[in-house]
């Protein structure tokens, strides 16, 4: 009969084994060594477990991952599906429009106050705006798909802001004009020429001014300054858009960057979403080499994006 003395491998869930001790029939397990396999035991027993959490962790990983394949696919395959319907509406709303113009001067009676216009033009307006958004919607989320799976290249060209920046925002002073608001534009005198892609830039920068006209109330500030990061050397160009008058909860900061995400009660033009701009911000401006935070206290809200005047060697 061969001595044995068993070591439970306990866990928190129970006992997941044993760790036994066989030794000749004469011989008797000192302390010590009862001790050591004790502890040799536990070692053993939390190995596994952490083992266990490990596998069970890569497995959700891993479900995750396909998941969120799964709706990639399905959120890319529905907007190219509903381009082509959306965009023959817009072509029908506005050969609609043409005939109603000629009949009944419908661009006149939209040019009045909203209590005086005709329910034709109200509708025809209705059916314009919520049209525009579906089809802003899929764009933006047929972007953000192309630069989730990388597939969106750039166009890099010199652009010298300078020249460019106040022709281009001469739409939104209009706008933020229309509004009560006032719409600034400050750049450093002297600003660097920048390599990037005009149409992702554009489209960074008009979905955070489209953001600050929409959230901004009458009769507050709206400044987009651009200057140099770095004097020295002028390696980055920094845009610095900040608008009065709102303020971001601190605990919302973190999400405005998500998918469909909207701050709640935020929009006092009440135009509505479809809360993929800023996330379609970040995609760009990261995939531009560049970097974009935001600060928000003391009714001021301030989007930073930070620009590489040189694109990166590998893109």
């Amino acid at each position: 009969m061969w001595p044995c003395w068993p070591a439970p491998l306990w866990t928190i869930g129970g006992v997941l084994g044993d760790l036994w001790l066989i030794n000749s029939r004469e011989y008797g397990f000192t302390d010590i060594e009862i001790r050591l396999v004790r502890q040799v035991a536990n070692q053993c027993a939390i190995a596994i477990r952490q083992a266990r959490l490990y596998q069970a962790a890569q497995s959700q990983v891993e479900e995750l991952e396909r998941l969120n394949t799964l709706k990639d696919d399905f959120l890319s395959t529905v907007s190219h599906e509903l381009r082509t319907p959306v965009t023959s509406m817009r072509v029908a709303l506005q050969l609609l429009g043409v005939t109603l113009n000629q009949e009944f001067d419908l661009s006149a009676d939209l040019h009045k106050p909203k209590t005086e216009q005709s329910r034709i033009a109200r509708y025809f307006q209705i059916l314009q705006e919520e049209c525009e958004r579906e089809i802003s919607l899929i764009n933006d989320l047929l972007d953000l798909q192309r630069l989730d799976v990388g597939n969106h290249p750039l166009q890099i060209e010199p652009i010298l802001l300078k020249t460019w920046l106040p022709g281009w925002l001469d739409s939104f002073v209009t706008r933020a004009r229309s509004r009560d608001q006032t719409l600034e534009l400050l750049t450093a005198p002297s600003l660097p020429v920048i390599y990037t892609d005009l149409a992702s830039l554009e489209r960074v920068l008009a979905e955070l001014l489209n953001n600050a006209c929409k959230y901004t109330p009458p009769g507050q500030q709206i400044t987009l300054e651009v200057t140099p990061l770095s004097q020295a050397t002028a390696n980055q160009v920094h845009f610095r858009l900040t608008n009065t008058g709102v303020t971001i909860p601190p605990d919302e900061l973190s999400r405005i960057f998500d998918k469909f995400y909207r701050v709640p009660s935020a929009d006092p033009w009440r135009q509505g979403g479809t809360g993929l701009g800023l996330a379609l911000v970040r995609k760009l401006v990261r995939h531009l080499g560049g970097d974009v935070e935001v600060v928000s206290d003391a009714d001021l809200t301030c989007f930073e994006v930070i620009l590489p005047v040189q694109p990166a060697l590998n893109r």
